[in-house]
């Protein structure tokens, strides 16, 4: 009998050390960015990056960070993203409540597992850099049709500078 409240209290305090939401919802969760156009490079401020959108990184639930979202032509966005109490973390702080305790409350809010990232997903519209359009319509027009050629320079145009000093005698 006696080894059956041992193991028993051991099975309680391994299932309380863990905290529930650590256990049922995770330390990371899926960050996912989406973007109009597609095909934008993104880039946290934590080091996580992704070559084109639509993409998803596994991030932290703890740390707050801002992520960048560049593509060429259009002026990159930058956006921070927030970590804060869940719905579904607030049920894991009630499940410690239940079973796990105040060991499982201090896990559960120090390891990130009951917070979720806002805004997820992140969808971002990009827009036209100023220059991009008239930079790519006059590349595609050429030169301007009966417009005068530039002026050229030839050596007999070119008119020696005067001297700086005058000649000592």
């Amino acid at each position: 009998m006696k080894l059956w409240i041992y193991a028993l209290s051991a099975c309680a305090l391994t299932a309380s050390l863990g905290g529930c939401a650590t256990v049922t919802r995770g330390t990371t969760t899926r960050f996912k960015v989406t973007s109009i156009p597609p095909g934008a490079a993104v880039k946290t401020s934590t080091g996580f990056s992704c070559e084109a959108t639509p993409c998803s990184m596994k991030m932290p639930r703890k740390e707050e960070f801002d992520v960048t979202v560049t593509k060429t032509g259009y002026v990159a966005h930058t956006q921070h993203v927030r970590s804060v109490v869940g719905g579904a973390g607030a049920a894991g702080v009630a499940g410690n409540v239940v079973a796990g305790g105040l060991i499982g409350i201090v896990i559960d809010g120090t390891n990130g597992s009951m917070n979720d990232l806002r805004p997820n997903p992140l969808s971002v519209a990009l827009e036209a850099a100023p220059d991009a359009a008239v930079v790519a319509a006059s590349a595609e027009a050429g030169p301007p049709k009966n417009a005068p050629a530039p002026p050229t320079q030839t050596a007999a145009s070119v008119t020696p500078a005067a001297p700086t000093q005058a000649p000592k005698p």
